[in-house]
């Protein structure tokens, strides 16, 4: 089966939840999915356990779900340059 949406936001739509895991790909800053990023953070949902290897920075990747504390747990190899984790 395929699917094709036409955003990110209606790609997670159906799937976003309060308390939900979520693994994120990339390394460092590169290669991370960003606009699904910012779609989970527009949804609103929250307490998520989020695996990276690392916590993203200030105001770009995981650091956006960081500041409106939509994370609960966080589960990373490196964190160094993000300051809200």
């Amino acid at each position: 089966m395929k699917k094709v949406y036409p955003s990110a936001a209606a790609a997670i739509a159906d799937v976003a939840r309060d308390g939900m895991t979520v693994a994120v790909g990339g390394f460092g800053l590169c290669g991370i999915p960003e606009a699904l990023i910012a779609a989970l953070r527009d949804t609103g949902v929250k307490d998520l356990t989020v695996i990276s290897n690392n916590a993203g920075v200030d105001d770009f990747g995981l650091g956006l779900l960081l500041k409106t504390r939509q994370i609960k747990k966080m589960i990373s190899s490196y964190f160094g340059e993000n300051k809200d984790f």
